[in-house]
């Protein structure tokens, strides 16, 4: 899934320790790597995925918008009630429309690494509180190895937003570095809902 006005993002399939992954390479772009779908909320469980990250981006913070990139992403959208929305996501929702084609989801979820802040910690994106960011790595003492996550998708939504997650539209992986005009690489291992295979490579 491209960007206006971004380079986009090299995502290829490869072969790393005898396993197939995605080699990601940002090269100051912006990209996702998508798969559209439709889970109903009681379809919710568990999500699992991976990865390897060789060096982080000193110079990235999630929570400001001039420097709002991140080496690895796995990206959760989802529907939901959109009167609830306020004037401001609507605005940028419309705004989305016309840049993509698409609106603003009703809801994103973010499971990212921070330089910075501990894991656990939430992060909202500074253009609109529908985007929020849950850290589960933090700093750089698990650089250089294969780290494998097991999320519940239902309680990490209800932690980050405060309610009940509707349907799940979409799911995606994101390395991008167009922000800080850096430099970046990481490779993902396979993304799973509860044994159901929805991305591997491209």
């Amino acid at each position: 899934m491209p960007l206006p006005g971004k380079a986009s993002t090299d995502y290829r399939a490869a072969s790393y320790g005898g396993r197939d992954v995605l080699e990601v390479i940002a090269e100051s772009s912006a990209s996702l790597l998508r798969r559209k779908l439709v889970l109903e909320p009681q379809q919710l469980g568990l999500i699992r995925f991976s990865w390897k990250v060789p060096a982080l981006m000193p110079a990235s913070d999630m929570a400001r918008r001039e420097a709002e990139d991140s080496v690895v992403r796995v990206v959760l959208s989802f529907d939901g009630d959109r009167a609830r929305l306020s004037t401001r996501d609507l605005m940028v929702s419309e705004l989305a429309q016309l840049m993509t084609g698409e609106p603003l989801p009703y809801a994103t979820l973010m499971y990212v690494w921070c330089p910075t802040r501990p894991t656990g910690s939430v992060i909202t994106n500074p253009r609109t509180d529908r985007i929020r960011k849950l850290v589960v790595e933090s700093a750089e003492t698990r650089l250089n190895q294969w780290l494998a996550y097991e999320r519940d998708i239902r309680a990490d939504f209800r932690a980050v937003f405060g309610e009940d997650p509707g349907r799940l539209i979409s799911v995606a992986i994101m390395t991008d570095s167009d922000n800080t005009q850096s430099q970046t690489r990481a490779w993902y291992g396979a993304v799973e809902l509860d044994g159901a295979l929805v991305a591997r490579h491209p």
